[in-house]
């Protein structure tokens, strides 16, 4: 079985911010364990803003985007430091993988990758994987590395995601006063509502918000996600044996192929396409390419091969991603006219703005 684990903040530190290194080789033991048993390991970590912030003795007041990147420099060492030695008294060899969301947006980066971390993994390496914050800023950041989990989990194709956190699962409320869901087959509107904005620990970037978003990345590329308590690493054995384990949230039946689930969550999107109501019925029930004549308008600034939504004009709402074959400026032009027309505006035998083969239904 091929797993990604995801550990946050404040599963990997204790209360003065340091980094907790008997949890750490905990963890290390239980991972070393499953990889003997032929599982295949991923670690996305988190801890190297706060393990540096604390290193330093710097206050945990606001943190400036420079002050959050100096942290991250000083901290990354010392987490890496802290599993390389977890998992040498193992006999396990780590690696160290730092990602910006620019790898995920191009193809060719984001393939490059997939094979480097598949690699490692058939040579019995254990991937441990951070945003690299020193050099990250808000254009091309994940914001939280639950989502960063779920897009390593949809590229190399894993069976099963699993987000460590500081409570039991899924709440259908506050989980002082409601019960975990122990099964969710569908992320419903509903199930969003539920879910908060914020990391109850106050240390993370993220809160179960940040892990449904995830969790439905990972479903559409046909991954299971396990939300459960980070501290009771026994669990980890009842995860791959199928037992109940705080929250499972279901892989769709009929998940994303590879590039699809590439166009639908890894690439950043730079403009939005709004449509009239017949040209989103035929994309949505009759598996047609968009055309410049049920265009109304567009948002953003693009160009050929970038990444675009594509929304009902009269809704607002977004229902497809694809990859336009044209630059803003040429949309404007072509907008709302039909195949002949455009033709006389201009010299193409390509009248598709989105082809078929390039399209996404977010739904």
């Amino acid at each position: 079985m091929r797993l990604v684990i995801k550990v946050g903040t404040s599963t990997l530190t204790s209360k003065n911010g340091l980094l907790n290194r008997e949890y750490i080789f905990s963890l290390a033991e239980r991972i070393s364990g499953l990889q003997d048993d032929n599982h295949e390991i991923i670690i996305v970590s988190s801890g190297a803003v706060g393990a540096g912030q604390a290193k330093l003795g710097a206050s945990s007041n606001r943190k400036t985007t420079r002050e959050k990147q100096a942290f991250a420099a000083i901290g990354q060492p010392l987490v890496m430091n802290a599993y390389s030695d977890a998992f040498l008294k193992y006999g396990k060899t780590v690696a160290q993988i730092l990602l910006t969301r620019e790898v995920f947006d191009k193809r060719a980066e984001y393939i490059n990758a997939r094979n480097t971390l598949n690699v490692l993994m058939r040579n019995k390496a254990i991937p441990i994987i951070n945003e690299n914050d020193t050099v990250s800023i808000s254009e091309i950041n994940f914001g939280d590395n639950d989502t960063l989990s779920a897009l390593v989990a949809a590229t190399i194709d894993a069976d099963k995601l699993i987000i460590f956190t500081d409570v039991d699962g899924f709440y259908k409320g506050n989980p002082a006063t409601s019960e975990i869901i122990p099964q969710i087959e569908k992320i419903t509107e509903e199930i969003e509502r539920c879910a908060t904005g914020g990391s109850s620990s106050g240390k993370g970037t993220g809160g179960m918000k940040t892990k449904i978003t995830a969790a439905k990345i990972a479903a559409a590329s046909g991954v299971d996600t396990v939300i459960t308590n980070g501290s009771k690493l026994y669990l980890l054995t009842d995860i791959v044996s199928d037992r109940q384990a705080g929250t499972v949230i279901k892989a769709k039946k009929q998940c994303l192929q590879a590039k699809k689930s590439w166009i639908a969550f890894s690439k950043k999107s730079k403009g939005t396409i709004f449509v009239d109501n017949k040209a989103a019925d035929v994309l949505l029930n009759r598996g047609k390419s968009l055309l410049p004549a049920g265009i109304v308008k567009i948002s953003g600034t693009f160009h050929r091969g970038d990444t675009v939504n594509i929304a009902n004009a009269e809704t607002k709402k977004d229902f497809a991603r694809g990859l336009t074959n044209y630059d803003t400026s040429v949309v404007e032009k072509i907008k709302g006219k039909k195949t002949i027309d455009i033709k006389k505006i201009m010299d193409t035998e390509e009248d598709e703005i989105i082809h078929r083969d390039n399209m996404v239904l977010l739904r």
